[in-house]
């Protein structure tokens, strides 16, 4: 007899167990984060994942009778190191809002933050940073700076 099948949230406890692992070994992050902060982002905020590779969004979800569209950027520290740098949010792309998922340890959640597409259009085309002109990249610091926390919910 073969092995029953194995539900979504037992094979991302592994991955995420497998990529502490992987981190500890080597100090080279293996390139699960983005996946496990979109699995994580639709589970604690009941998104409805869109298939890999849609262009521009990653979930949506409907708020007030229209859909929104959401890009999910995800960010992981380790050995309390800095956040760093967002990746890049590609503007030109549709989306409505970006998340951040942060999360650290085993890969867990600490925070989720929501920032609206013109917050972050207004940010990136700002004067003054390579990075956040040409990279369109921004720090996890500025990233906060013009979203609200929407995980854990605030009192």
């Amino acid at each position: 007899m073969g092995e029953p099948p194995r539900d979504v949230e037992h094979i991302m406890a592994d991955i995420k167990r497998l990529a502490v692992e992987y981190y500890r070994r080597t100090g080279r992050p293996i390139g699960a984060t983005g996946e496990i902060a979109e699995y994580e982002a639709a589970r604690l905020l009941e998104l409805d994942l869109e298939e890999a590779r849609q262009a521009g969004y990653d979930a949506t979800r409907e708020m007030d009778g229209h859909f929104e569209r959401i890009q999910i950027k995800g960010r992981y520290k380790a050995n309390g190191r800095p956040w760093g740098r967002v990746g890049a949010i590609d503007t030109e792309k549709p989306f409505d809002l970006v998340l951040l998922v942060l999360m650290s340890g085993p890969y867990e959640v600490e925070e989720i933050w929501e920032a609206s597409r013109a917050a972050v259009v207004e940010r990136l085309d700002a004067p003054g940073s390579k990075s956040r002109n040409e990279r369109r990249s921004l720090g996890v610091a500025q990233f906060i700076s013009i979203a609200s926390r929407v995980w854990p919910k605030s009192d």
